[in-house]
Formats: C-alpha cells, structure tokens, sequence
C-alpha cells in the first residue's frame, strides 16, 4: 500500500531514532540494555498501522539481525484485522521481509530461521496474566513444537540456528491501554524497542525509571520521545473527512431516523453523480436490552411484533421507511427466547468477536450496534450515525464520532456532503446536547482543530442543512501534470542505472560499533565492549522506490523497476545505497523540470454543495447563497468580488479547483481561495498575508498550458500594501496585484481594494 509523503516522515523519524540510539543504548541491570522507547501520536484515520509497518520493515534495513516483532493490540477485531492485512491484505507488500503470524502459531522453528523477521501478531489478553503457571492461555505453557521451553521463554531467548540472539521489537496499537501488569511482563522479554502508537502520550508507571534514564543520560526532551503526525496533513490528504454536522433531537427516535435517511438518500444521489464507487453507509448506537421509553429491560418471552428493545424498535423504524432487511444488521447481545424467535430477515450477530468475520462478509449498509463495535470497525464509507443519549458518557459519544471520521478512498469529493460526517444525537434535554457539543468542541478543537463543526437543535421535523446548494449548474476544469518529455530522459537513467547484483564491495556498509555489556552480574560492574556488525540487506528497488515517494511520488509511474538489477540486495548504509538514492533524485529533478501542468476544457467537475458554519455570509452574485471560514481580508475581498457583475465563489480549503504543484518545496497542491468566471476566462485568485507573498508569488504564479480549445485558466495573487518587482515593500498602504506577463512574475498596485478587484479581473 503506498504511503503519504507524512506517513513516510513519520516512519523514518522513528526507525531513525531508532538506529541512532542502538549505535550506543544505556546499559541496564544483568548485562541487558534500556530499550528505545518512542510513541506514535497520531489521530484516527492517520494510517497508524501503515506507518508502523513502514517503520518495522525500515528498522530491519537497519538492525544486524532479522529481528523478532511482538505486536499488540486490545481488541480481537483489531488483531484479527491486523493479522489479515500482514498475511494476505492490503499491507502485505510493506512488508516483504517478515514472515507473519499469529503469536501462539509460533514455532521454535520460526526464531531459529532468521532469514526473515518474524512479525508475531496477538491481543493484550494473551499476555495480560499476573500468575504465568495459571490459567488456560497457551503462551505460557510448555512443549510447543516439543519444544524445552514455553513460548514465552523461548521469545526471552530468540538465538537465530547460530546462537545470535535476535533484536525483539514490541509494537503496542493503541499504547494509551497498556498497563502497568503487561509492562512488566513485556520488559521481562528484555525487548529492544518499545513502539506505542497512540493519541495521547500516556505512559505507565513501569515505564517512568526508563524515560527518565533516557531523558537525563541522553539528553532527550519529551517530544525526542514521541514521533507527532500533523493532523492538518491527516486532513488534507483526504483521508479523514473535512467537517462535522451534528443534531441534537429533543423528539422521538422516529423523527431523528427520518432525518438521517432523508439526508442519506441525499449523499447516495451525489455519490451516483459523481459516478463514485462506493455506497455511504449508517450506524445507529443505543443500548441493547434496554427499552426506548423507560428504564426497563426488554421481555424477550413475547412475539416480535411486540418487543420494545431500542436495536428492535430501530429496526422496525428503519424497514417502515423502505430500507430493505438484507440491508440491515443487528450486532449485539440482544436477547431471544426459542419459542419466539426472531424473523428469518433479521441479520443478528450476538457472539460479539466470534461473529466479527461473518459481519462484515455481509457488507451491510445499515448497522444496528452498541458500544461493543466502537473499536475496531472503522469502514469510510459510513457518513451517517443516531447516537440514542442513554448510551453512556458524553466520552463514549466522541469515540463514536472517531468511528465516522475516515473519507472513503481518501479523497475529498467536488460535493461538500461527500466530505462530512453526520450525527444524530436524540436527547431529551437541551442542556444535555449542549454539554454533548461542549465536550465535543473541546476534543476536536485540541486534537483537529482543521476540521469545521456546524450543530443544531432539532425540536420537530424541520431540518437545518449544515451544506447549500449551488444556485446554477457550473463546472471547473481538471488540472494534471503532462510528464510525457520527462519519460525518455528519465528511461535513459533508469537503463544506465549499475546492476549490484554481482558486487561484493559496495554493496557491503561500513558496519555499526556497538556497545555491548558483559554479563558480570551487577550495573556497577558490567564491563563495556564493542563490537562491528552489518545491517540487514535490502532490495536496490526497495531503496528507490522509497526516495521516489519522498522527492516526487508520481514520478516513479515513469519508471521501469522491474528489471532484474533492481533485485539487487545491498546495505541500507552501503556506498550502493547512496549512488541508488542520487540516481533516485536526478531522476526527480528531470521529472520536474520537464513537466508541464496543464488544464483540458473538455473535462471537468461539476460543483456541487458547500459547508457552511453558524458564522456564514450571504452573498448575491456567488454560485452559492453563503460560504463560511473568511479572515478580515478575504471577507473584504469577497465582498468586493459580489458587487461585480461577475460569476464567483469561495475555493474551500482543499476545495474543488485543486492545482498541482511541481517545485517540491511544501505542499504539492495549491487551492485558491476565489474562483472567478469571465466570458473568456477562469480565473484563480488567491489573497496572500505578507509574510507569504515572497514564497507564494514564486510557487504558485505560472502558465497553465491548454490541452485543447477553451477558457483560459489565470492564477492572479492579491496582496495588502504595495510591492516593487524584488518583492520589496514601496508603501504600507494600497495592494498589489500579482500576475504573470511573457513568463515573468508583475506586481500592479493600486490604492484600494475596487482598484485591485478590477485589476484582477480586467487584465
């Protein structure tokens, strides 16, 4: 699976680290060492996972044994999840050189051959024992694969068939669970590293004496320890979606459903327009024995027809309003008798785990669950979520609200009702739905402030629509990038490329000194030693692909690595390594140089629906009646814009009219804030800040060539006060207007913001 150009930082920062502290780790007690320890902070919907196995396979480039990976996470359904994609799924290719399985399938076998990591996959629970000699779970017990040792033992020791004891790095999903007990138990393993993927950077107690070392001895602070992904980059790449609409319904349960189906049919309509291929999906949360209209528990010793179970009355209401039974399951505990049965059209899944798989073979749009499935079922297409208010804490509903954020194939659509998550929360008290959104507002503002939240309280039918409709059908044209002269020279490269497959010398590192402690039986007395030893091989198209994601991902579709040559294994620190990487990025400079951004008229976006927030503008002249999210200076902007005559409206923040960039100095897309129709011209304006005009005014102002006869597509910059052509500063007051003439980068200034307005679109 390919990886973001965030997810690739995030990886190297920590198999960096890593590699850096192995060079010289702080001794420990009995001949063993402190471990490297780091955290992963990273919001749902990050690619956590991704990351780590990117990070894993980059930590065996560098360690000097295949090492041995311990990972861990609470939940089956997640371990069940994990252990698919490493074996079979989506995550398969990251790691090439792991052989992985689930921990109590490992064999003595397995550590002997090292000619592979070893990736053991497990849940906390088979760990998570305080007596070992008790109990029925299988890690602890003795004689696997007739082996002198329990499997437990037999990870403490990890000698490869040569008496080398094996790195054993531990890998714990969602570190913010571990507890004291299983700290304990995993440092018994004498791990080498720690990794904790996490949203927050909680530590257990066990762990304190440890950090504290590594703070104090080698001068760490406590953002060395934790590897942060920026959640504005989660944002814009997609892969979370963009805005919250939440409601808050002091009405039955009926009418809330009503709502989200009526919306739901909305987003089904946009996802046919825009020919998507995925269908939206829904959940709806409540407890399960509980009845709808008091606090008793449900009879299930009466007909079906007469049951009054929240997932039942639910379940009714959703088939009373045409959604087909097939579509529908039920997964939780709910209760039947034998001598009144459920209908043979309502989809039960009441083993909770165990029935997981089966689940989700059925691809069901509309799940009925409680709080068992919040962990572990994150599916993208899900837009739509009821929340009863009885399910538990004002916490428990933002967790919820986690399992709605992902954005199905990690795009955002040229329809805002593609790029939101809906809630529906049925309360019977206002106070209690504004303490909801408190809390709520409180989370994300802290943890995504990048994503906007509209809210509203529904006493009736009525609806409040937290997106409008563009009042006329208009369209904006595709931007791509034209790398057809790029292809021959960057084939030219790629054939002259050196084959190592042959080649002893360069293929072969310096070799890492390592400090080693010898067993004398005290701290005080260990006796320091060091060692050379060589890293792990890697594959020469390994090491390519990696700095062609990294310089240029697109790029590397321009590249033939197939041959046989790129089979080559050399060193990660080898001097192979280095001239693969140089060739790496010539080739990304001639991808740039050569490349050519380009619009064709003929094939365009429709616009569709914007996001709109409490604190929305109206406007006349715009293709929608309001937009949100302005500064001072693109209020005033967009103001003067409506005064015209002219077709306009406000570019959302990785919005509909999206240009590539190709200078690979920050971000690869630029999305400006104002898109403008002419007679003749599409006109893309963008108003600037002046501590961003010098950079902004180089990147962002070019020609954009046409595939074929059509509008022009112009990139004009607007910035306060005006400039000279050196970018300097002539006067505090007026604007200048930024433009490209025969190829070359003309500030026009003038004294007001009409003056501006006209420059931008007259000229």
């Amino acid at each position: 699976m390919e990886l973001m150009k965030f997810q690739i930082q995030a990886s190297e920062q920590i198999a960096g680290r890593y590699s850096e502290y192995m060079k010289e780790p702080l001794p420990g007690l009995g001949g063993k060492f402190v471990p490297f320890y780091q955290n992963l902070s990273a919001i749902t919907g990050a690619g956590k996972t991704l990351i780590l196995a990117d990070c894993i396979e980059q930590i065996r480039a560098y360690s000097t044994t295949q090492p041995v990976v311990l990972w861990l996470s609470k939940g089956k359904v997640i371990v069940s999840q994990t252990l698919e994609n490493f074996t079979s799924g989506k995550y398969v290719e990251n790691i090439p050189d792991f052989l992985a399985k689930p921990l109590l399938e490992c064999r003595e076998r397995d550590l002997l051959d090292d000619t592979k990591g070893l990736l053991l996959i497990a849940t906390v629970g088979k760990i998570n024992q305080k007596d070992k000699a008790d109990g029925d779970r299988r890690v602890f017990q003795t004689g696997i694969d007739n082996a002198n040792n329990s499997l437990w033992e037999m990870l403490k020791i990890r000698k490869n068939y040569s008496g080398v004891i094996r790195d054993l790095i531990i890998v714990y999903d969602e570190g913010h669970n571990l507890s004291d007990q299983q700290t304990r138990l995993l440092l018994d393993l004498n791990p080498t590293a720690l990794i904790a993927a996490s949203a927050t950077t909680k530590v257990p107690k066990e762990l304190e004496w440890y950090i504290a070392r590594l703070k104090k001895e080698k001068e760490l602070k406590d953002s060395d320890l934790v590897t942060v992904v920026s959640n504005k980059q989660v944002v814009k790449s997609g892969l979370i979606k963009k805005f919250i609409s939440i409601g808050g319904y002091m009405t039955p349960m009926e009418i809330a459903i009503h709502n989200l189906l009526e919306d739901f049919r909305e987003v089904e309509q946009s996802v046919l327009d825009l020919a998507c291929d995925f269908k939206p999906k829904a959940i709806y949360v409540s407890d399960t024995n509980m009845l709808l209209e008091t606090s008793e528990v449900d009879d299930p010793l009466v007909p079906f027809e007469e049951r009054k179970a929240r997932p039942i009355k639910i379940w009714k209401h959703l088939v009373d309003e045409g959604i087909e039974p097939r579509e529908i399951a039920v997964y939780c505990n709910l209760k039947f008798d034998r001598r009144f049965p459920k209908p043979s059209n309502f989809n039960l899944f009441s083993g909770g785990d165990n029935d997981y798989e089966e689940f989700i073979a059925g691809n069901y749009r509309h799940i009925i669950f409680n709080q068992s499935l919040q962990e572990g079922w994150d599916d993208p297409s899900c837009y739509f979520a009821y929340i009863d208010k009885d399910m538990g804490s004002n916490t428990q509903v933002t967790q919820v609200i986690g399992r709605v954020l992902r954005q199905p194939k990690a795009t955002h659509y040229a329809d805002d009702k593609l790029n939101m998550a809906n809630f529906y929360i049925k309360t019977d008290e206002k106070d209690v739905f504004k303490s909801i959104i408190e809390d709520i507002r409180k989370t994300l503002s802290i943890d995504i402030p990048e994503i906007a939240i509209s809210y509203h309280v529904a006493k009736s039918s009525g609806k409040n629509r937290p997106t409008v409709q563009p009042k006329m059908e208009v369209e904006v044209p595709d931007i791509v990038i034209n790398s057809e002269k790029a292809m021959l020279e960057i084939k030219d490269v790629i054939d002259k490329m050196i084959d190592y497959s042959y080649d002893v010398n360069n293929t072969i590192g310096a070799g890492n000194q390592i400090q080693v402690v010898a067993e004398v039986g005290s701290y005080c007395g260990e006796e320091i030693g060091y060692i050379t030893q060589h890293s792990n091989q890697v594959t020469a198209r390994w090491i390519f692909k990696r700095e062609m994601d990294k310089l240029a991902k697109n790029a590397i579709t321009l590249c033939d690595i197939s041959a046989k040559k790129f089979d080559a294994l050399v060193e990660y620190n080898s001097n192979a390594a280095i001239y693969i990487k140089n060739e790496a990025k010539k080739v990304a400079d001639i991808y740039r140089r050569n490349s050519v951004i380009m619009q064709n008229p003929l094939d365009t976006t429709p616009i569709g629906e914007v996001f709109i927030t409490e604190d929305s503008k109206e406007f006349h002249n715009a293709v929608h009646p309001q937009y949100s999210d302005f500064n001072i200076f693109e209020l005033e902007f967009a103001r003067e814009l409506d005064s015209r005559n002219v077709l306009w409206m406000r570019n959302p923040a990785n919005g509909f009219l999206k240009i590539p960039l190709l200078d690979g100095k920050g971000t690869d897309t630029f999305n400006p804030d104002f898109i403008v129709w002419t007679e003749n011209e599409i006109l893309a304006l963008d108003t600037k800040g002046s501590h961003l005009i010098a950079e902004d005014s180089n990147r962002k102002l070019f020609y954009i060539e046409k595939a074929c006869e059509g509008k022009e597509l112009i990139i004009r910059l607007v910035s306060e006060k005006k400039y000279n052509e050196r970018q300097e500063v002539i006067d505090t007051s007026g604007y200048t207007v930024w433009m490209v003439k025969q190829g070359t980068i003309c500030p026009t200034t003038c004294s007001t913001l009409k003056d501006a307005v006209d420059i931008c679109i007259n000229s």
